[in-house]
């Protein structure tokens, strides 16, 4: 009996493992669509030069669909907490798929309160043909909006070009 049951759990594993595996039908590889690190220079740039002409010195960053930075940049006088706010932003606009602006009611409730996230305007995710691409995030001017619409006109640069992508 010890014998059988020796080989019957191995076995019942690996019926239960190929049932899983057949079962599911998905596929066993997903390829994603990542921004390259070119575009999303050219994102933080027109982020940038966005403000500029509106006399603002900002921070802009830009994650991939992960969160994870791609592209950092400060303008010469920005001050040195608009690069961590800029990361914080973009962090949570790739994490919720929705602008940071869309979150600010949720700002003081325990999700909200997460160690990493910031709910306030200026961090816009990069959505393109229904697929997730990463955000970016603004951080510098005296009000979230005017940092929203930077990092919107950082999107601008690249969106037709990433449209022709897809």
């Amino acid at each position: 009996m010890g014998t059988a049951m020796h080989w019957l759990a191995p076995a019942a594993l690996m019926a239960t493992f190929t049932a899983t595996v057949a079962h599911a039908g998905e596929p066993m590889v997903i390829s994603t669509k990542r921004l390259s690190t070119e575009v999303a220079v050219k994102m933080a740039q027109g982020a940038l030069d966005a403000c500029r002409k509106k006399g603002i010195q900002i921070a802009a960053t830009v994650v991939d669909r992960e969160g994870v930075v791609q592209v950092q940049i400060r303008d010469t006088i920005a001050a040195p907490i608009t690069v961590t706010i800029s990361r914080m932003k973009a962090f949570t606009a790739v994490n919720f798929a929705a602008s940071t602006s869309s979150l600010a009611k949720r700002a003081d409730t325990p999700i909200g309160r997460v160690e990493g996230l910031v709910m306030s305007a200026g961090g816009v995710p990069v959505e393109i043909g229904g697929s997730l691409l990463g955000a970016i995030g603004v951080s510098g001017a005296p009000a979230g909006e005017t940092d929203e619409g930077c990092a919107k006109a950082g999107i601008a640069k690249v969106s037709d070009d990433l449209e022709m992508a897809m």
